[in-house]
This record gives C-alpha cells, sequence and structure tokens, in this order.
C-alpha cells in the first residue's frame, strides 16, 4: 500500500510495487512523479529525509535535506524577498529570490536510496515523471488553491512566471503545467544519477544563474553535498516504539518530546491536552535547544526530562508484501521562484523560511543542515503492527502527526478516519482550530482572543500521508487538505 500527495503520485508508487519493486522503490516513483504533480511541494531542486525499516531491516534515516550554502558578503549580492501567504483564516510571510536557496538534496537522496535500499533501475522510476513532465498535468482543486495562495511568489520572477502564467494569467483548475525542460533532466537523473546535478553540466547552471543574481549558492557548495545516514530518535509511546527523524532536524525530536509529555499527562487526551503539550513543545525551542541539536546526547538529554526511555510540506508513505516500511517527507518550502534555465528546476527558499530560521536568516554555518521540521516516522509494537506516516505543513508538521499518531492509538480510530479528523495547532500564543474541534472545552481553558477559528478544513493544518499494517490487514490514506490520495494492491 501507498499514500501519497497526489493521486498520481501515488499511482505511479502503486505501479512500481505491482512491477515488483519494494517499499522504496515505491516511494521513489512517487517523488519523482510528485515533481511534476505537486510542483510547488517538492522536486529536484528541494531536500527532504526518508525513514526505512521492516522486518530484518534495521530502521535508518536518510537525510538529504538542504545545507546551508557559503555566506556572500560582496556588493552583489541581494536580500531576501518577503511574499504574503493567505490561508484564509491565517496568513504567514515567506522570503523568497536568489538569496533564499539552499544546497539541494533531492537528487542525491533518490540516488542513495535507490542504491541503499532500492531493486529497480533508477531509470524505469524515472521514466513515467519524464512523461507526465513532457506531456503535462492538469492541475486539480489542490494543486490550484496551492498556486492561487502562491501567487505573488509565482508572479515575482520572469522564470518562475513563464511557467505559471505562460499566457499573463495563472493557471487554474484543469489547465496544464507542463515542462520539456524538467523533462529531459528527469531523464538526465535515470541515465546519470546525482554527478551532474552536484559536479556538473547541472550544478554549472544553478550556480552561475544563482551567483548572477546575487545568491551563494556556489559550485563549491554543490560539490561538497552528501546524502547521509543516521540513527532515528527511539521512544515509546503507550506500547508502540517510535522511531522518526533525529539531529541536526528539529521536528522528530520535537514530536517524540511531544509523545512523551502526551503520555504522562492522560490516557484519553482531549484537545485541550494536545494544545498545552503543543505550547511545551514548543516552548522547549528555544536557544538552548537550537544550539544543542548539534550536541552529542542532547536528543537524549531532552527526552529523559520529559519521561521518554530511549531504545536503540509533500509526504509519502509505502508498505510492501515483506512488510518494508519506507516514511518520507521532502520539500521545496514554497519555492523560491528562481526557476534555472534549461533546466525546469525550481530551487527552494529554505534559506528564507522563518519556521526553520527563529534564530535569524543567514546563521548557519556553510555545509549546515538547516533544523528541518519534517519528521518522518514509524511506529510498531510487539504484535508487529506497523505505522508508516508523515506530514507536510511547516511548523504544524509536528501538530499535525501527534494528532494522527493520538487519534489511531488513543481513539482506537482507522487511518483514514484519524487522517481526516479535525486539527488543532498551537503556535506565538495562539490555538488555530478546524470546524469539528470541540471550541467549549478549549474556551474553558483558554481566553477567546487566543482561539482561531477556520472556516473550512484547509492545507494549513499540514498534509499527512500514512499507511499501516494491523490486525494482518492494510489500510492508509491521503490526506485531503492537500489532495492526497493512497492505493492499496
Amino acid at each position: 500500500m501507498i499514500a501519497a500527495g497526489h493521486p498520481l503520485s501515488a499511482q505511479a508508487g502503486a505501479d512500481a510495487l505491482r512491477e515488483g519493486g519494494n517499499a522504496v522503490d515505491a516511494a521513489l516513483a512517487a517523488l519523482l512523479v510528485s515533481c511534476v504533480a505537486e510542483p510547488l511541494l517538492t522536486g529536484l531542486g528541494a531536500g527532504g529525509y526518508m525513514l526505512v525499516g521492516g522486518p530484518g531491516v534495521v530502521p535508518e534515516v536518510l537525510d538529504f535535506f538542504v545545507a546551508a550554502p557559503p555566506l556572500r558578503s560582496d556588493a552583489a549580492h541581494v536580500e531576501l524577498q518577503a511574499v504574503n501567504v493567505s490561508f484564509g483564516d491565517a496568513e504567514q510571510v515567506f522570503h523568497v529570490g536568489p538569496a533564499s536557496c539552499g544546497v539541494y538534496g533531492v537528487p542525491a537522496g533518490i540516488c542513495a536510496a535507490a542504491e541503499r535500499w532500492g531493486s529497480m533501475p533508477l531509470a524505469e522510476l524515472v521514466a513515467p515523471a519524464a512523461e507526465l513532465a513532457r506531456r503535462g498535468v492538469p492541475l486539480n482543486s489542490s494543486q490550484a488553491y496551492v498556486a492561487r495562495i502562491l501567487s505573488e511568489l509565482l508572479r515575482s520572477s520572469s522564470e518562475c512566471a513563464a511557467l505559471w502564467a505562460p499566457a499573463g494569467a495563472l493557471l487554474r483548475e484543469g489547465e496544464v503545467f507542463r515542462s520539456e525542460e524538467l523533462a529531459q533532466t528527469l531523464l538526465l537523473l535515470g541515465s546519470e544519477g546525482a554527478e551532474p546535478f552536484y559536479r556538473g553540466d547541472i550544478a554549472a547552471a544553478v550556480a552561475a544563474h544563482v551567483e548572477a543574481r546575487g545568491g551563494a549558492l556556489s559550485r563549491r557548495a554543490l560539490a561538497e553535498y552528501q546524502a547521509q545516514l543516521r540513527a532515528p530518535i527511539s521512544c515509546r509511546y503507550r506500547g508502540w516504539q517510535a522511531f522518526t527523524n533525529p539531529p541536526p532536524a528539529a521536528g522528530g525530536l520535537l514530536l517524540a518530546y511531544a509523545l512523551a509529555l502526551l503520555e504522562r499527562r492522560c490516557a484519553h487526551p482531549s484537545a485541550a491536552d494536545l494544545v498545552v503539550v503543543m505550547e511545551a513543545a514548543q516552548a522547549a525551542r528555544d536557544q538552548r535547544f537550537l544550539a544543542g541539536l548539534s550536541e552529542e546526547g542532547f536528543a537524549r538529554r531532552l527526552l529523559e526530562s520529559a519521561g521518554a526511555r530511549l531504545g536503540g510540506t509533500t509526504h509519502v508513505a509505502a508498505i510492501d508484501e515483506a512488510g518494508l516500511a519506507c516514511s518520507m517527507t521532502t520539500t521545496n518550502g514554497e519555492g523560491s521562484a528562481v526557476v534555472v534555465p534549461g533546466t525546469g528546476i525550481h530551487l527552494n527558499n529554505i534559506m528564507g523560511e522563518t519556521d526553520l530560521n527563529p534564530g535569524g536568516f543567514h546563521r548557519h554555518r556553510p555545509g549546515e543542515r538547516v533544523p528541518s521540521m519534517m519528521a518522518p516516522t514509524l511506529l510498531r509494537d510487539a504484535e508487529g503492527q506497523l505505522i508508516a506516516l508523515g506530514s507536510a505543513g511547516s511548523n504544524r508538521i509536528r501538530s499535525a502527526i501527534l494528532q494522527t499518531i493520538s487519534a489511531v492509538v488513543d481513539r482506537g480510530m482507522g487511518v483514514a478516519e484519524a487522517v481526516n479528523a479535525p486539527r488543532v495547532h498551537a503556535e506565538e500564543g495562539l490555538v488555530y482550530c478546524e470546524p469539528g474541534i470541540a471550541l467549549g472545552e478549549l474556551s474553558a481553558t483558554l481566553p477567546a482572543e487566543r482561539i482561531v477559528t477556520f472556516r473550512e478544513r484547509n492545507l494549513f493544518f499540514g498534509g499527512v500521508q500514512a499507511v499501516a499494517l494491523r490486525a494482518g490487514r492494510l489500510e492508509g490514506a491521503g490526506d485531503p487538505r492537500r489532495g492526497g490520495a493512497a492505493v492499496l494492491l
């Protein structure tokens, strides 16, 4: 079974499974198609993480997230460009432009994952995505909504506008996104691997384009990039063993911390209990936390302080017939509006993400991974049951995953019901609520001015994709907030 952020992405993963591929092959096939079907959420200019585990397979995390380029201090450098994004009932400021581009990791991650765990030739996995890029993909309602709320960003550069407003008007639902250049670049990845993207012609084109416009992404920074294997964080929750993304990422550690607090707080958490735990996890993300992410043993100390016992902005989750599970999250941020001519690659804006740079912009050492909120997660119990999940959604990632886990484990929901359940999110003194949240319960503990209600379900609250093997049967769901889909074979 596979769940992904778009029906075409999920179908590509299902096709890989049907052709004899394993869960990692399926996840990679889905990711490659998502570069075309979900091009504002991920792509070859993005970064991410993959968590793999299963019977006889020790869980491991492949870190291919965005790294900081060297600082640029000459007179030609440019500043970050602020754009406002409205989610209807909430707004957020993002920063784009050449100064926002970090060192991408998706090409390196795809190739490293295929080599370590995959069973299908990379060229076969790439082919469907390349054909879709050439033929074009009509925007569904979810992708059209993303384009609409990012319209200021998409018009902020001529090369981005050429893709997203080719006739002057922004692409709308049913209209086709296509890129022949991206098709050729995908085929290059399939035939030559990651080398051209970090030390070859693609790297040269990317660096030349960004540096000429005042950005810092250089050929040297690209050449020095590598995907890295890491041991996941492991913690217990209600008898389940949870594995998630370790430092230097921040999201997995904060999720594990929240799970530990929730287990100590009560057996059947309410929305108010979840808000208390979310706010405690947010408060833990202070300057000491940010500095500690690079320290040996920091994760263990933080989780022990919460009472946890340690053992050992799209998402794809897959389980194959052998029980191998793959949970992978990738993001382009919102995209930088920098599309490299001749490649079709829309570069990330991770260096301009306020949520990922709480201490201020351009503070990371060259080559250092930006501490992401992404937290691909696996849970398993003593009976061999398994849940693989993750989410998109910036700072809302950890709250979306926390609530989905709690809904399944604490409230006995099926995966689809848990993914569809209404969510809350607490941040900076406000509590955001989807329709269906018990507002009376929250109002008993919170002043009215702290509660922000949404009129309808919204992608602001993340995009959880989840699959599970429970009681001998497979189940899963793609988050309808972001047009997700699941396919059972």
